[in-house]
């Protein structure tokens, strides 16, 4: 019988199933960091259970560290007590941590791969909803609530419904400056923020191949903004050689053994999917959101939706409701789009590869005199230290740029790094929705290099036409 990769990972996990619908299935490694664990720890405590297995366990501190002065501190008192609480819990739990101290402290999500902890065939779960990036590495990885998070420490299990299959084919060539986060972005806009809701999406075709595997991580960190917890690549050469040599990985004849494994998590060929849908990317443009939800996308050298389309008739409060909080008219062109910020950053955009494409567009040049502030957050230490040996930092600061330490920065607005009310910004993370960024912020989601044209321009610009 032949199988999809997603029904492999399930099945070789499956321990028990319930009448009503439900699975428990074994995790092999768990995630967490310091916002959705402490409840998790003090649940434990109360309810007097011990971790099941603290070898599955990596801690690291991201979501409220601060990514400039840290030699200060954390100033806001409840982001302290968090990051407080998880080294406690680690060093009594004797629980693997990277401290804020460490290089190897970083995104959750950037720090795993990096270090080879997340392997693929594994099942991976973190308190934190773009768990689904490491589907990159074929591993079926999800993110968890609070509770559940708890459960995983108590008993090294999950309840989870099996998902169907949904195989998104991509078909065509990648075009020029056309990058994996324009892919995501396209995908959503086509399909829709629940188009994958109660789905596992495995991406297929040569495009996908192609990708360089930081590319396949921030397609699958973003396919939980299309409704789906999971998203898979299968894997390949480029699979094996990226965990090869990482500092968790095995190593001689273990690696050799795992690596035959590795080999198999494929989809089988005549495995029949739930749903086909055909993504054709060979005419795409760079993507820049304009609305509040990462589907109200459009191509950079496109003008803004008119509601007067009978498409949108079963949208348009929502429609008119998002350029009412955006600032922005129907039809209008994006280029005419003028920004206050920039952030290129995130676990969907922040490894060296996105960095040294920034690097390319804003060498030699200045940040408009527009732009209030333009930051850079590397994912990890060892990220900003690889870039500091490129000279990548010498060139964003010349041009202007604020170069941080890693963490999740202006994502999410739970740290120093938010935006004022109605400022707007350029950003690489991975949601939009209001006040994401900040109260009353406008996010503009976008491609590390349509963040960086737009940070020399002042406004949105086809990074295709400055090159």
């Amino acid at each position: 019988m032949t199988k999809t990769l997603y029904d492999k990972l399930w099945e070789e996990h499956h321990i028990h199933s319930y009448n009503n619908g439900y699975s428990l299935i074994y995790i092999d490694k768990h995630l967490i960091h310091e916002v959705t664990s402490p409840q998790a720890f003090e649940g434990l405590k109360i309810a007097g259970r011990d971790i099941w297995s603290r070898k599955s366990i990596m801690a690291v501190p991201d979501h409220n560290v601060p990514t400039k002065m840290r030699e200060n501190g954390i100033k806001d008192p409840i982001s302290k007590i968090q990051v407080d609480t998880l080294s406690d819990n680690c060093k009594k739990n004797d629980l693997l941590k990277f401290d804020i101290e460490d290089i190897r402290q970083g995104i959750v999500h950037v720090v795993g791969p990096e270090q080879g902890i997340l392997l693929p065939g594994m099942t991976v779960v973190c308190g934190d909803s773009h768990t689904s990036t490491h589907g990159a590495l074929a591993a079926l990885a999800f993110g968890i609530g609070t509770s559940e998070v708890e459960h995983v420490l108590a008993t090294q299990c999950l309840l989870k419904k099996k998902s169907l299959n949904m195989q998104i084919k991509v078909i065509g060539d990648m075009p020029e400056h056309f990058f994996s986060k324009d892919l995501a972005l396209l995908i959503i806009s086509q399909i829709g923020t629940a188009g994958g809701t109660g789905f596992a999406i495995e991406y297929t075709g040569q495009a996908i191949r192609n990708l360089s595997m930081e590319a396949r991580m921030t397609l699958c960190n973003m396919t939980i903004e299309a409704g789906a917890t999971t998203g898979l690549i299968a894997v390949d050469s480029k699979t094996i050689n990226y965990v090869e040599n990482k500092p968790y990985t095995p190593k001689g004849d273990s690696f050799l053994e795992a690596k035959k494994y590795w080999e198999n998590l494929v989809s089988d060929k005549g495995a029949k999917y739930d749903k086909t849908i055909d993504i054709d990317i060979s005419k795409s443009s760079p993507m820049v959101t304009w609305g509040t939800s990462p589907e109200m996308a459009v191509g950079i050298d496109e003008k803004l939706p008119d509601l007067d389309d009978e498409k949108f008739s079963s949208k348009r409060e929502d429609l008119l409701n998002a350029f009412s909080y955006m600032g922005l008219k129907e039809k209008q062109k994006v280029n005419s789009i003028e920004l206050d910020k920039i952030f290129i950053g995130s676990c969907t955009n922040s490894r060296i590869e996105d960095l040294r494409i920034v690097a390319k567009i804003v060498k030699d040049k200045k940040i408009a005199n527009n732009i209030k502030s333009a930051i850079i957050v590397p994912g990890s230490g060892l990220v900003k230290e690889k870039a500091e040996k490129e000279g990548l930092d010498k060139i964003f600061k010349k041009s202007g740029f604020e170069w941080r330490s890693p963490g999740c920065s202006m994502c999410l607005g739970m740290n120093d790094d938010k935006l004022d009310e109605y400022e707007r910004c350029a950003s690489t993370s991975n949601r939009n929705f209001e006040g994401r960024q900040g109260r009353l912020g406008r996010t503009h989601l976008v491609s590390p290099a349509t963040a960086a044209a737009a940070a020399i321009y002042g406004h949105f610009v086809d990074v295709r036409d400055v090159l």
